[in-house]
């Protein structure tokens, strides 16, 4: 150990340290474990490789993996990412401090989250951001705790059943462990039922409701009078969007909503084989102090010149201890950076087009399926923009299997018996049709 030139000790360093407390050599560190624990062995290394012999096993490891043309979304979708985006963020100006304490040596850490949270605001319509949660799923639940530290008594949350799976089963972990209830709120043709909405609401100890802006069947959900029914009942409303989707769609905001959570994996984020990704909550001004996570602010030194602080972190390692919102601290920061990088690139425009380009491959996509004679429309008054059901009239397994075969990830099952279809911007009328071949082959 004394010799690897990895460790930053000299022997002699060693030496005086042992010295300090006592002993004689390292092994004394170790005299209270029964030696049938101690490892006395080499250890089973691969020899030492050179640069070019790694890469040459990274790659031919990476050759093992099929690549397919996704299309398929569900809450994770495979949007370009300019070639610039991986390029800055490997820049020495973000090179800082990994938790931002010291505003001194963060400067660079504590500006692009402060930019980003600017942007998942201004998205959103809503009033503060924080600086990012684990993903778009941890980000409902800890919103539902949310809604019921800021209406206090209260001790249930509706959520309704056109939320992501794998959200609403997150959040059904969360509240099993915090005292949470949950009621769940029925659908109607493909959306929340808001007759059933209504009649959940009467019960009177309701929190918050959880609603998605477009919803696990990819349809943009109508959620007018939604804010009105769930205000009078002295709770809150939160809705669970895709923010690439908010460059087209009415945001959070403008329905009146008080918290918006989802996951800005969308926003340039490659797939990356499910993860990391980045979560994100934001609030109206009045429900801040009980924001989970932490948030950068924006202030002036000493000189009076422009720069950047961790303005409010509300966690169980700080002064709210026992009493805090929430236990959640570590912030998906490299991924924050990711994004406001993105969004920056693209601007308003830039978001537009990308939904415009969705928008019509997926429509491109639904029609010519259509087309085949091999599925069913299931919800065909509802408006969609990349995402969509069909309920298929062949095998799902046999349709799945032809498809994997041909190099495609698509129709995915839902529990419901139908398939679910995405076209982001990166699926070309080539791939499509040739993905329809492939279909009408089953």
């Amino acid at each position: 150990m004394a010799n690897s030139s990895y460790f930053p000790h000299t022997s002699e360093d060693i030496q005086k340290m042992l010295q300090k407390v006592g002993l004689k050599s390292l092994d004394d560190l170790y005299v209270d474990v029964p030696q049938k624990y101690i490892f006395n062995k080499e250890s089973a290394l691969a020899p030492a490789m050179s640069e070019h012999e790694v890469r040459s096993l990274f790659a031919n490891l990476d050759n093992e993996n099929k690549k397919l043309k996704v299309f398929v979304g569900a809450g994770a979708y495979d949007h370009y990412t300019p070639s610039v985006v991986p390029y800055i963020i490997s820049r020495s100006e973000f090179l800082t401090a990994y938790t931002p304490y010291q505003p001194e040596i963060a400067q660079g850490t504590l500006r692009y989250i402060f930019e980003y949270q600017s942007i998942i605001a201004e998205l959103t319509g809503l009033d503060v951001s924080n600086a990012s949660m684990y993903d778009g799923a941890t980000a409902a639940a800890e919103a539902a705790r949310m809604a019921i530290a800021c209406t206090k008594k209260k001790t249930k949350v509706l959520l309704s059943k056109s939320l992501l799976p794998n959200v609403i089963e997150l959040v059904q972990t969360y509240a099993k462990f915090n005292g949470i209830q949950l009621d769940y709120v029925e659908l109607e043709n493909g959306q929340t039922s808001i007759d059933d909405l209504k009649l959940k609401l009467g019960s009177n100890d309701v929190a918050g409701l959880i609603v998605p802006a477009v919803n696990r069947y990819g349809i943009i959900e109508d959620l007018s009078g939604v804010a009105d029914l769930v205000h009078a009942q002295s709770a809150l409303v939160i809705e669970y969007c895709d923010p690439s989707a908010l460059a087209v769609v009415k945001s959070p905001g403008e329905w009146g909503f008080d918290i918006a959570v989802g996951d800005a994996q969308s926003l340039g984020l490659p797939l990356n084989f499910g993860g990391p990704y980045i979560g994100f909550i934001v609030c109206k001004k009045e429900y801040v102090r009980k924001m989970p996570g932490r948030i950068a602010g924006e202030t002036v030194d000493s000189e009076g010149r422009r720069c950047f602080v961790l303005t409010l972190q509300a966690r169980e390692q700080h002064i709210k201890r026992e009493k805090a919102t929430s236990n959640i601290c570590s912030n998906q920061s490299l991924l924050a950076l990711f994004v406001t990088i993105y969004t920056s690139l693209m601007g308003a425009k830039g978001l537009e087009e990308v939904n415009n380009l969705s928008y019509s491959a997926t429509h491109y996509l639904y029609d010519r399926l259509l087309e085949t004679g091999k599925f069913e429309a299931v919800f065909p008054n509802r408006p969609f923009l990349k995402e969509f059901v069909l309920k298929p009239l062949v095998d799902q397994k046999l349709l799945q299997e032809h498809l994997l075969e041909a190099g495609f990830f698509a129709a995915l099952p839902t529990e419901e018996g139908y398939v679910s279809f995405c076209a982001t911007e990166k699926r070309t009328k080539e791939e499509i049709d040739e993905l329809i071949s492939v279909i009408k082959e089953v």
